[in-house]
């Protein structure tokens, strides 16, 4: 708990002097977590973004509103939900961008090297040695 709040608190700190924040942060069948409170919000400089990417399920931001942009404090707050949805030519392209920048990450030279020291590997690969990881 100790560990936790003393995370919370450098996040905020940090958020404070952000121009823009996109939050992702997501648990399958529960309520998004909340990573940013109110509290963050009105330390941020007017002008700034919040881009709340969980807003569907609740939100990361304790002011997103599902389904609506809002400003708060200055604060810009987007909680649309399905935001890819509006944008699918970008999504796709930014989607097959990844896909493809992992590819060359997991085969460099176009033969596969699995460094599962490496952490973007390990996160990537759910087996290992026909054992699920």
């Amino acid at each position: 708990a100790e560990q936790q709040s003393q995370q919370q608190s450098a996040l905020e700190e940090r958020i404070a002097d952000m121009d823009v924040v996109v939050t992702t942060a997501l648990v399958p069948g529960r309520p998004a977590p909340l990573l940013i409170p109110a509290s963050a919000v009105e330390r941020m400089r007017p002008g700034s973004v919040i881009v709340d990417l969980a807003a569907e399920t609740g939100g990361n931001c304790e002011l997103t509103e599902p389904g609506s942009e809002i400003v708060r404090a200055g604060v810009t707050i987007v909680g649309l939900t399905n935001l890819a949805a509006t944008m699918p030519y970008h999504a796709s392209q930014l989607y097959a961008r990844n896909v493809s920048a992992l590819l060359q990450h997991l085969a460099p030279n176009g033969e596969l090297a699995l460094d599962f020291a490496d952490e973007i590997t390990a996160g990537a690969c759910v087996t290992r040695s026909e054992v699920a990881v």
